[in-house]
């Protein structure tokens, strides 16, 4: 297939697949990370301590991790669309019941492990709404290899990757909004209006995704049979080239393979710096003095780190496939978010120089993860691409247990200048070397 074809081609799928991937993970995103929002208003109706919010936004990852490799077999076994579709109902399902936490009464269950029932009933559903989404971002990583060759990945994973930058732009104003406004709305708090209001869109993507989105590009039927052959025949030339160059072709190879585990660990230090940042960034912002209750412009302070995010990172992909380079494009947005920690944690006291360094943060990891994947996916192939991508982002994924608990053990109001975030930095500059380190070349 010739270069002056492939693009228009291309061009059509990214068109056709991107907005609705994109929609899937603003929303999921949202259902995942609101929860630092609602703590605003809910720790105390509730009595939550700081530990117990940490331990609970941390749980969602215990729940993700575990089912995650399982799903994306379960997705390449039975189609992308229905069980997309299956993950995005079901866990909007479950959001809406966070607005109830308060109310359900588990008895000597919660009396066993000295919890009390909003506690208790936090920590369960936090660990089966990970459950119900696990699977849903390794699978459109392995669903996006079923469309684009590896130079193109970077670029399409950032397009799709723009979502968590769009979920916390838009989410951050819509959440402080909803916890402002519709406060003592038919006589639930804003918290509750917040789950209620945000799981919804997550139930209608999901319909949408069973009705529109194609399994692969055989059954997409905006292609016509010249444009099907094409990218058929262009994903068969790059399968062929990965098992002649993969070291991993098995599902079971990457379980023993020295380099995915050493992956596994560097993806877990960017989330554990990713999500400690997303879970505690509201009431970090509004430590800076903000007045108690003006939700909306902590909201609006959220848009400025991850709107410079969502920009910037695409444009670190478009470089990287550009130039064909991927560690060192990996790499060095390691080293931006350690460094944003390490501004953080001596300068947490400027409110300027904080959502600086929290840009920082966010733009580094935005660029470490567009580029991380299309990395990880050469030493992938086959049936290793299905249960590596999985075992890599569930693995790594722990990393969205250990961030928010360990700033919540911490305690983020006892910060002692911020220097809880020296860890993190630490984190991300290890991350950072051992990806740099097994990338380097030999066998896996």
């Amino acid at each position: 297939m010739n270069a002056q074809y492939s693009l228009p081609v291309y061009r059509k799928v990214r068109l056709r697949l991107i907005p609705l991937l994109f929609l899937g993970y603003v929303v999921a995103f949202l259902d995942r990370v609101n929860v630092g929002f609602a703590k605003l208003q809910m720790a105390g109706d509730l009595g939550f301590s700081d530990a117990v919010f940490g331990l609970g936004a941390g749980l969602f990852f215990i729940g993700y991790c575990l089912f995650e490799v399982p799903s994306n077999m379960v997705l390449a076994r039975v189609g992308a669309r229905r069980w997309m579709a299956r993950i995005m109902v079901s866990w909007g399902l479950l959001s809406t019941l966070f607005m109830f936490v308060g109310a359900f009464r588990w008895g000597s269950a919660a009396q066993a492990l000295g919890l009390t029932d909003a506690a208790f009933g936090f920590y369960v559903l936090r660990f089966l709404l990970g459950a119900a989404e696990a699977g849903f971002y390794p699978g459109i990583i392995l669903y996006l290899t079923y469309w684009f060759p590896r130079g193109q990945q970077a670029r399409v994973v950032a397009l799709f990757m723009m979502a968590v930058g769009a979920s916390n732009v838009l989410g951050g104003p819509l959440s402080g909004a909803i916890l402002q406004f519709a406060d003592g709305l038919g006589g639930w708090r804003g918290w509750q209006w917040l789950f209620l209001i945000e799981a919804v869109p997550s139930i209608l993507v999901g319909i949408a995704f069973l009705l529109i989105l194609p399994d692969n590009p055989a059954k997409a039927p905006w292609l016509n049979d010249a444009e099907r052959g094409a990218i058929l025949q262009d994903m068969a030339r790059d399968e062929e080239s990965s098992h002649a160059n993969a070291p991993l072709t098995t599902a079971f190879s990457v379980f023993s393979s020295l380099r995915i585990w050493c992956l596994g660990l560097a993806y877990m230090s960017g989330t554990i710096a990713l999500y400690a940042v997303t879970f505690w960034m509201p009431t970090l912002i509004q430590q800076f003095g903000i007045a108690k209750g003006a939700y909306l412009w902590i909201g609006l302070l959220t848009m400025i780190p991850w709107g410079v995010m969502a920009i910037c990172q695409v444009l670190w992909a478009r470089h990287s496939d550009r130039t064909g380079e991927r560690r060192w494009h990996s790499f060095l947005g390691y080293m931006l978010a350690a460094t944003g920690l390490l501004c953080l944690a001596v300068f947490s006291w400027h409110e300027v120089a904080s959502i600086v360094a929290l840009t920082m943060i966010t733009t580094g990891l935005g660029f470490s993860i567009v580029t991380f994947w299309p990395l990880a996916h050469r030493y992938l192939a086959g049936p290793a691409a299905v249960s590596g991508i999985a075992f890599i982002n569930s693995f790594g994924g722990l990393g969205g247990y250990c961030g928010p608990a360990l700033i919540g053990w911490i305690g983020v109001g006892h910060m002692h200048g911020g220097m809880s975030f020296l860890p993190l930095a630490a984190i991300a500059l290890v991350g950072g070397l051992i990806q740099l380190g097994v990338t380097a070349g030999g066998k896996a």
